[in-house]
Formats: C-alpha cells, structure tokens, sequence
C-alpha cells in the first residue's frame, strides 16, 4: 500500500517555476511621462512652495503686528491709571492743606441731536450739517474750544451734550462704532480697516483711535471724521421734554452746566 501511494504523488516539474510571459513583463515596465506633463507638475511644486513661504511671512508678520497692538494698548492703560490717580494724589493733597482741588476743563464733548429741522433757521441748519448731525438721534465727538462752544450755543434747543469719560467713549467706538471708507458706512470689525484708513497717522487699531479721541491727539478731525456719526436710540422710558433746558427738567442743553463754558 505504501508503494502504491508514494507512486500515486506527482513528480515536480523540472527547472522550477515557469517565468512570466514576456507581454506581462512588458505591462510592468514604467511607462514615459510626456515632457508637458512633467513640467506642468514642476510648475505646480514651485507655485505651492511661493504659496507656502507667502503664507509663512504673511503669518509672521500678524504675529509681530498683534504683538505690537498688545504693547500699545497695554501703555494706554498705564497712562490712563496714572493720570486717574495723579488726580486723585492731588485732590489728597489740596485737601490735606485745607485747599480744593479745581480739575482741568474737559477737552471732548458728546453731542446729539434731538430735534427735527421744522422751523430751523438757516444758520442754526448749516451748523447742525457742520457737526454732521444730518438725523435725529445722530451722536459725535467734539473738540471744546471758544469756537465750538459759540456754535453749541446757537444750537442749543435742538441738541443735547455732556462730557464723556473713558468707559462711554470705548464703549460707543467698541458696540456703535462704524467707519466711513469710500462713502459706505462699514461696521469696525477689523483693524486692517482703520490702518487702512488712518495707517498714515499712526493710528492702527481700535485702541489707537479710543485714545486718539480721549486725549485729543494730535490726528483728532481725521479720527473723527473717519467715524461715522453714531445712530442712538431714544432712552429708556423716552424723552422727559425736548423743548425745556436740561436744568428746567427738560433735555437740550448742557448736562453738565456746573462745568461748562459759560
């Protein structure tokens, strides 16, 4: 039985595993790239690699100018801190000695509209569209001197302004601030839109122009008129009497007349 098996198994070929024929090593060769081919695939790794190191100075670059950013808002605190507790040094101080401590005059002032034009006169018109306060509700900033306080005056039954601090001024800019870039109203959601603006003035950001504006520096028309005049609400609970001074109960006038230009 045990012959009979071993003669049933079949001998292996001789010579070992037939080779492939020669049309399947032919399908395995490299087949040739046409030279277009190849030098539109080199094209595309140079633009990549243009794109790639654009995209790395462009990201540094960002990087060094929000670094910058940083560092100034970070000095604008500092100078606001010290000048708050300068004042409060020398109120200490008067006080200590038995004196008063008189504040420097304020330099800014807010201004809105609020009255219509029923009835204005020509004068009191043209300087209500100097101050670009075109609409009821309109808001600016503005620079205290003799001329300006000379103009409120003669518009006085038609407006309403105060003195604004450093909290009213960043908060209008931050939450009602918008731009006039080529004669479109442009809400100031980028800083790239006011260093395009007003790059030449070293103003850069939105701190840039808080500051610029607080401190009346020296680019002040130009960062205000940048701005465009702010859209207010009514307040809560509406106006107590449009046609009576502030001091009378009403709203126009000065709001804060123990310290105004009188």
């Amino acid at each position: 039985m045990a012959e009979s098996n071993e003669n049933n198994v079949p001998e292996a070929p001789k010579g070992g595993v037939k080779k492939g024929n020669k049309k399947t090593s032919e399908k395995l060769k490299l087949r040739a790239v046409p030279e277009t081919i190849l030098k539109r695939r080199k094209t595309a790794n140079e633009r990549n690699a243009k794109r790639l190191q654009k995209r790395k100075v462009s990201l540094a670059v960002k990087r060094l100018h929000r670094k910058v950013i940083f560092k100034r808002a970070e000095a604008y605190v500092r100078e606001y801190r010290k000048k708050e507790k300068d004042e409060l040094r020398l109120a200490r101080l008067a006080k200590k000695i038995g004196s008063f401590y008189v504040p420097a005059e304020p330099k800014l002032a807010f201004v809105i509209r609020i009255r219509g034009i029923n009835g204005v006169s020509p004068r009191v018109k043209k300087i209500l569209q100097l101050f670009r306060l075109r609409q009821i509700n309109n808001g600016i900033f503005l620079k205290i001197n003799t001329a300006t306080v000379n103009m409120l005056r003669i518009v006085e039954p038609y407006i309403t302004w105060g003195y604004p601090n450093l909290k009213s001024v960043r908060e209008l800019v931050y939450k009602r601030g918008f731009g006039k870039i080529a004669r479109r109203r442009l809400a100031l959601s980028n800083n790239k839109l006011i260093e395009k603006k007003l790059g030449n003035k070293n103003i850069i950001c939105m701190e840039d122009l808080i500051h610029e504006i607080y401190t009346i520096g020296p680019h002040f028309k130009e960062a205000t008129n940048f701005l465009w005049p702010f859209k207010l609400n009514n307040p809560a609970g509406g106006w107590r009497k449009k046609t009576n001074h502030y001091v009378e109960g009403g709203d126009f006038g000065n709001r804060e007349i123990g310290r105004a230009h009188v």
